[in-house]
């Protein structure tokens, strides 16, 4: 089986959690023997990010063309974090560029803003952390009140610990449900609410 290749973008004033939990998701995936790979990546070349909460992490390189990115939030409510690569424009041009090119594009928390920014969510079913549902709806993406919503090729994730479960939601859509339970269970974490499916239009527990 071909390797997946998993990017997670940062950027200053990112959530520490929105990243760091997927991470650890599928850094335990890839240690069960699934057949992935991910990084912590910038969207240009740095030395050190720091996150909302003050914690700094050096990136593993730069954002290539993976087979998924990861958009975590922050910061959207305060003007730093998600607001600030909103207005700048460069990190939603990429990840446009990167969705147009092949890539699966899953935001956590706020950073669906990034999504709706870069195109990927008008006309289509999205969540995002309750701060920023009213900017989401505007952005005319149609809100849905679900912690994890999967559009396929675009996946968007609700306020903060649901990074978690959207990471779990894609190692088992890519790799079985029980790929993802064993996951689950070694980070002792009790998966919480649905998964809203649009090709089918429903929620799945």
């Amino acid at each position: 089986m071909t390797e997946t290749d998993i990017e997670i973008v940062l950027f200053d004033g990112f959530d520490e959690l929105d990243a760091i939990g997927p991470y650890e998701v599928f850094a335990n995936a890839a240690d069960a023997g699934t057949p992935l790979a991910v990084r912590l990546v910038t969207r240009s070349e740095t030395d050190m990010v720091t996150a909302s909460h003050g914690l700094r992490l050096e990136p593993d390189g730069t954002l290539g063309q993976p087979d998924l990115l990861v958009v975590p939030g922050g910061g959207w409510a305060t003007g730093g974090g998600v607001r600030a690569v909103v207005e700048d424009g460069s990190l939603p041009d990429a990840v446009e560029t990167c969705h147009a090119e092949g890539t699966t594009i899953a935001s956590v928390c706020t950073g669906g803003m990034v999504l709706a920014h870069a195109g990927l969510l008008a006309g289509r079913p999205a969540t995002t952390h309750h701060v920023a549902v009213d900017d989401l709806e505007a952005s005319a993406a149609e809100v849905i009140d679900e912690r994890v919503v999967d559009d396929g090729d675009v996946l968007t994730a609700g306020g903060v610990t649901s990074g978690i479960d959207l990471a779990l939601w894609l190692v088992e859509r890519e790799f079985g449900a029980d790929v993802a339970d064993t996951v689950a269970t070694e980070m002792a974490h009790e998966r919480r609410g649905s998964v809203f499916e649009a090709n089918d239009q429903r929620s799945r527990s």
